[in-house]
């Protein structure tokens, strides 16, 4: 499968886990449907601009769009690992806002 193919597939597979329709993508990064469609079925290729804005509109890394289905296990493995750190260091973000909205509640 070449690069074009697995960066397709890869973004049709992130959208459709994040929820997003071909269209709200689209829009999102400014480009028409018909283009969208193009680079999920591997015919046309991205800018580089493109490239960042698609990755962050799905919330992934943008080497995550170039990864080969023999790679996934490791992408599940960081997906947890990511996910894990940042629920961590939201429940550290909460409990720091908590105790200063205490401090200045005594004060």
């Amino acid at each position: 499968m070449d690069i074009k193919s697995v960066f397709g597939k890869n973004l049709k597979l992130y959208r459709k886990a994040k929820h997003l329709s071909q269209e709200q993508l689209s829009e999102k990064v400014d480009i028409s449907l018909k283009h969208l469609s193009s680079i999920e079925r591997g015919l046309t290729f991205v800018s580089a601009d493109l490239l960042v804005k698609l990755a962050i509109s799905i919330g992934v890394p943008v080497f995550f769009l170039f990864m080969n289905e023999k790679e996934y296990y490791y992408n599940d493995i960081l997906l947890d690992t990511v996910e894990k750190t940042i629920e961590a260091q939201f429940k550290k973000t909460v409990e720091e806002i908590k105790y200063d909205l205490r401090q200045k509640t005594l004060n």
